[in-house]
C-alpha cells in the first residue's frame, strides 16, 4: 500500500477533473460509497470460486461477529446502495464514484492492494445503444488526457450464465488432455474457475489454447446479435476496436459484452479500463429484474500511462503569485496583501516565503517553484506604497501601486 505525495498527486488531480467533466457532460451522478461492506455480498455477487473472493479480499469479523470486508471492487456496493437506497425507478440512473480498493495480491508496477478506481454504472437499458454509450464515454476520456493512441479495446461476448456452463465442460474436457503442460496456477484454475484460463499470461498455455474450443460457439442467438449490432454500430461511429474470443472478465456477474482498454506502454499489468454487463446482478441481490452496464478505470495505471508519455509535463504549473518579505516587520504586509489577492482571485496559488533566508534564496526557490510573478515588499515599497513585481516569464519588472497590482494580477493570469 502505497503513499501518494504531492508532486504525483498534481498529474492525479488533473485527470480526476478531466474525468469528472466528461462524466458530468454525459448526466452522470456522483455517489459516494463505503469502503466496508458485508463480506456475504460480495460472495454473493462476484462467485465463491473467483481469485478474487478465494485468496484476495481482506475480510474481518467486527465486534459483534460479523464479517466485514474492505470493498475489493465498486459495483457490487454500488449495486447494494442502489436498491437500499430505492435509485431504480429515478429517470436518470448514471452513476459514478471514485476511491480506493483493496485486494491482497502479488504488488507489482501497476497492481497495487490499495488502489484506487474510478467507476461508472448505468441501470436499466438493455439494447446495445447504452453499450455504445459506454465506449463512446471512455475512448472521449483517452482522447481530453491524450492517450487515444496509444490505448486499445479489446471486446468480446461472454453470453449468459448457461451458454458459459456448456462451454466450460468443454473446456474442461480440452484442457485435460494438456494438464500435463499448463502452470501451477491453471491446474488450480482447471477445477475451481477455468474460463480464467482463456486469460493467462502464460505463452505456453496460450499456445495450447490456440486448439480449444471457442466460447463464441456456445452463445445463444439473442446475445449474439446483441454482440454483432453492437460491433455494427462501432464501426459506423468510426471506433478501433478488436475482437478477443479470450477475454472473459475474472467476476461471476458479467454476461454478454465484455470490454477492456489496454496500452503496450505498461508491462503486463496494461489494462487502464474494464467492464460489461451484468444483467442479473441487481435481481440476484435483491432488487427488481434490472439490465445494467458499467466499467472501472485503474487510476495508479492511467496515471503510470501519462507519466511514460510525459503528458502533463510542462502543463502543471504549481506556484501562480510568491510574495518575498524583507524584514519581519513587513511580514504583516505580506500576509495582508496575499488575503486581498485571494478575496478577489480565489483559483490562484499564492505562496508567502517565511524562511529565514537571504532573498537570492528566496529568489531561486520562487523560481525553481515555477513561479509566474514574485512580489516584493520592504520598506521601501512600504513607504512609497508602491510593489516591485518581477514578471518571470517576461522577464521584466513593474513599479506598481495597489490597485495597479490588482489589474495586472488580473491581465496576466485572465
Amino acid at each position: 500500500m502505497h503513499d501518494y505525495l504531492p508532486k504525483e498527486l498534481k498529474i492525479w488531480n488533473y485527470i480526476e477533473i478531466i474525468l469528472k467533466e466528461v462524466l458530468t457532460s454525459y448526466c452522470y451522478l456522483e455517489i459516494r460509497l463505503p469502503i466496508l461492506e458485508k463480506t456475504e455480498i460480495f460472495k454473493r455477487a462476484i462467485g465463491n470460486v473467483t481469485d478474487v473472493v478465494e485468496k484476495e479480499m481482506y475480510s474481518f469479523n467486527d465486534r459483534k461477529g460479523n464479517s466485514l470486508t474492505l470493498r475489493p471492487e465498486g459495483t457490487v456496493g454500488c449495486v447494494r446502495a442502489i436498491i437500499q437506497n430505492h435509485l431504480l425507478n429515478k429517470k436518470n440512473n448514471k452513476f459514478w464514484y471514485l476511491g480506493p480498493m483493496f485486494r491482497y495480491e502479488r504488488p507489482q508496477k501497476g497492481r497495487y492492494r490499495q488502489f484506487y478506481q474510478l467507476g461508472a454504472e448505468v441501470f436499466g437499458f438493455d439494447t446495445e445503444d447504452i453499450d455504445l454509450e459506454i465506449i463512446i464515454l471512455t475512448n472521449r476520456l483517452w482522447k481530453r488526457i491524450g492517450i487515444d493512441s496509444d490505448v486499445i479495446l479489446e471486446i468480446n461476448s461472454i453470453g449468459s450464465k448457461t451458454d458459459r456452463f456448456q462451454y466450460k465442460k468443454e473446456l474442461v474436457f480440452f484442457l485435460k488432455k494438456y494438464e500435463h503442460l499448463l502452470d501451477e496456477d491453471c491446474k488450480r484454475r482447471l477445477y475451481t474457475n477455468p474460463l480464467r484460463i482463456l486469460d493467462s499470461k502464460n505463452k505456453n498455455v496460450q499456445k495450447i489454447l490456440e486448439e480449444a474450443p471457442l466460447l463464441s460457439k456456445y452463445i445463444n442467438v439473442s446475445s449474439s446479435n446483441h454482440f454483432q449490432n453492437l460491433c455494427n454500430i462501432m464501426n459506423s461511429h468510426g471506433i478501433k476496436y478488436k475482437c478477443n474470443p479470450n477475454l472473459v472478465r475474472g467476476l461471476d456477474y458479467y454476461n454478454n459484452t465484455v470490454f477492456e482498454w489496454k496500452s503496450n506502454h505498461l508491462g503486463s499489468q496494461n489494462t487502464i479500463c474494464a467492464g460489461g454487463r451484468y444483467d442479473s446482478l441487481v435481481q440476484e441481490m435483491g432488487g427488481q429484474k434490472t439490465p445494467a452496464i458499467g466499467f472501472a478505470i485503474g487510476i495508479e495505471r492511467l496515471v503510470l500511462l501519462t507519466k511514460s508519455l510525459n503528458i502533463f509535463s510542462k502543463i502543471i504549473e504549481k506556484i501562480n503569485i510568491y510574495i518575498i518579505f524583507i524584514g519581519d516587520k513587513n511580514k504583516y504586509y505580506a500576509v495582508n496583501l496575499s488575503e486581498e489577492i485571494r478575496d478577489l482571485y480565489p483559483k490562484l496559488k499564492i505562496f508567502i516565503n517565511f524562511l529565514n533566508q537571504n532573498i537570492k534564496k528566496k529568489i531561486k526557490h520562487a523560481v525553481n517553484s515555477l513561479a509566474s510573478i514574485i512580489i516584493f515588499i520592504g520598506d521601501d515599497e512600504i513607504k512609497k506604497g508602491f510593489f516591485l513585481v518581477k514578471d518571470l516569464k517576461k522577464e521584466k519588472e513593474y513599479h506598481l501601486l495597489k490597485n495597479e497590482l490588482m489589474i495586472k494580477i488580473q491581465k496576466i493570469f485572465k
